[in-house]
């Protein structure tokens, strides 16, 4: 018994110095990682004033300088082990049994960084969830809320704190990646006995003065987005739709709006709307009343009887 005791006191000092030397080592990488992450930084700050680049330095610093600080301390310390695949693959097998969120996190993670379905500042909407992402890390994502209880596509104040797993799960919607524009509808509606023709020619009138810009604009986007993706809007102007419902004649407007203006557009665009049909006396807004028709009374002469 005190033989092996002896034993295993002897073999516990004989490690020491091993143990010890690996510590300084994985010490002095820590710090020399440390350094270079504050040098690239103020490289990065004399070089640029935008937070926007300076923000994507300091994230993808931070995960290059784990990764290989990671990769180096683990050949240290797991020196038996043999080749650095052996390592890693004896290392991964053992975080998905373990660790099955947070790797399924870190999987999605990879998937933003390599396919880049939406970056820090892009509007989107994942699920139910909409909003603008403010941050993105390893395990999770961060969006400031849009919608909910707030009308139109405007800010609640909330931020939502999203695992990356969600991406590999959920449709992922992005209104302003490849192409700030959305199309937006308007629908307004007159009476029947309103001159619908020259109400649709007031709203053609007030949409193409409002869009001039934004459609120029837009076919420059849509050239760029066709070297990614299948495009074909052959025509982004606005346009007046009409149709006839129960209460009367619906004219809606479609034209394109910057994804974060959509609610201010409309706004202008009503304004303009009630002040131009304020001033014609043969155009009237419908809406939902209970009225009686006489047909003998306000039918078509054709139809009214010989007095």
């Amino acid at each position: 018994m005190d033989n092996e005791i002896q034993t295993s006191l002897t073999d516990f000092f004989r490690q020491i110095p091993s143990n010890f030397s690996h510590v300084i080592e994985s010490v002095v990488i820590i710090i020399v990682l440390i350094l270079v992450h504050i040098i690239i930084k103020r490289i990065v700050r004399r070089q640029t004033d935008d937070e926007a680049i300076r923000y994507k330095w300091r994230k993808n610093l931070a995960y290059i300088l784990s990764f290989f600080g990671f990769i180096i301390i683990g050949r240290i310390w797991f020196e038996g082990v043999g080749s650095l695949a052996t390592f890693l693959g004896l290392l991964s097998a053992g975080l998905a049994i373990a660790l099955r969120d947070p790797v399924t996190d870190m999987a999605g993670w990879v998937f933003l960084i390599w396919r880049k379905p939406f970056q820090v500042g892009d509007r989107i909407q994942i699920g139910d969830t909409k909003g603008d992402v403010i941050d993105i890390r390893f395990f999770k994502f961060s969006l400031l809320e849009i919608g909910n209880w707030v009308s139109a596509d405007q800010s609640t104040g909330r931020v939502i704190h999203m695992p990356n797993h969600f991406i590999l799960r959920e449709s992922i919607f992005n209104s302003t990646s490849d192409f700030d524009f959305l199309w937006n509808e308007i629908p307004i509606v007159v009476t029947f006995e309103s001159d619908w023709k020259r109400a649709k020619e007031i709203l053609t009138d007030i949409v193409q003065n409002h869009m001039e810009d934004y459609v120029l604009d837009a076919e420059e986007q849509v050239r760029r987005a066709t070297k990614s993706y299948l495009i074909r809007y052959k025509n982004l102007t606005p346009i007046v739709y009409t149709e006839v419902v129960d209460i009367g004649v619906k004219l809606t407007i479609r034209h394109l709006s910057h994804a974060r203006k959509r609610r201010g557009i409309n706004q202008t665009i009503w304004e303009d709307i009630l002040d131009r049909f304020d001033q014609e006396d043969s155009i009237d807004f419908a809406y939902s009343t209970l009225r009686i028709y006489q047909n003998q009374i306000e039918g078509k002469s054709g139809l009214m009887p010989d007095s």
